[in-house]
C-alpha cells in the first residue's frame, strides 16, 4: 500500500514539476533552470541528510557501483527533456508519452533482470497493457 501512495505521490510531482520548469525555463532559460532545479533539490537532500543523520556518510558510496554515480547526470537530461518535450508537446501529451516510454524501460529492465533487478517473465498481460496504454494515448490525441 505504501508503494502505491508513493508512485502517486511521485507522478503527481513530477507532473507538477515538469510544467514549472518549463515555465521558468522560458523566462530564465534552460540551463539556469535546470542549475536551480537540481541546486535546490541538492540542498534540500542535504538538509535532509543531515536530519537523518545516517550512518557512514560519504563512505557509503564506496560500496555502490560505479555505474549507478550516473544518477545525478541522468536527471540533468530528465529535466532537459521533459522541458523541451513539454514545450513542444504540452503538458499532458508529453508526459502520456513520458510514462508510457518509462512503463516499457521498467518493463525491459524487470524482463531481462538488469541492475541487479530480480528477474521478472515478460507475459502476454503485460505486453498487452503497455498496447492499450499506447492506444488510450492515441485515443487522447486525436482531435
Amino acid at each position: 500500500m505504501i508503494g502505491l501512495i508513493y508512485s502517486l505521490i511521485a507522478g503527481v510531482l513530477v507532473g507538477i514539476q515538469g510544467v514549472f520548469n518549463t515555465r521558468m525555463s522560458e523566462k530564465a532559460g534552460f540551463w539556469l533552470t535546470n542549475t536551480w532545479v537540481h541546486g535546490t533539490g541538492f540542498l534540500l537532500s542535504v538538509v535532509i541528510l543531515l536530519l537523518s543523520r545516517e550512518e557512514g556518510g560519504l563512505s557509503k558510496l564506496n560500496g555502490v557501483s560505479k555505474l549507478y554515480w550516473l544518477g545525478g547526470a541522468i536527471g540533468v537530461m530528465i529535466i532537459f527533456s521533459v522541458i523541451k518535450s513539454i514545450d513542444s508537446l504540452g503538458p499532458a501529451y508529453s508526459i502520456a508519452i513520458l510514462l508510457i516510454t518509462q512503463l516499457i524501460v521498467a518493463l525491459l529492465i524487470d524482463s531481462l533482470g538488469l541492475f541487479g533487478v530480480e528477474r521478472v517473465p515478460l507475459s502476454a498481460n503485460r505486453l498487452i497493457g503497455i498496447g492499450i496504454m499506447i492506444a488510450g494515448v492515441v485515443v487522447f490525441k486525436l482531435k
